[in-house]
């Protein structure tokens, strides 16, 4: 089970680098690329279901959320893959 969490955390961990540079490219045109409105879609699946949260906070913070929100879900399988490795 320990290898299945360190692959699925492996995994989250190269899909969010991914996105989270593509959104980075998009959204402010680094590098020659043109500005790009949905730059920031492949984090949204990533994100789910802390994302759906976030319009309690102000409007301007939404995008930097969005953005982060990836990162719980590789905070929590960390953390069960922490739980199963001290569970033998």
């Amino acid at each position: 089970m320990r290898a299945l969490t360190g692959g699925l955390f492996w995994a989250l961990v190269l899909a969010y680098v991914v996105a989270l540079g593509a959104y980075l490219l998009g959204q402010f045109g680094l590098f020659g690329t043109p500005k790009d409105p949905l730059a920031g879609v492949f984090l949204i699946p990533l994100g789910l279901p802390w994302n759906r949260m976030i319009d309690v906070f102000p409007e301007t913070s939404w995008p930097w959320l969005a953005a982060l929100a990836p990162l719980l879900n590789i905070l929590l399988v960390a953390l069960l893959r922490r739980g199963l490795s001290r569970s033998r």
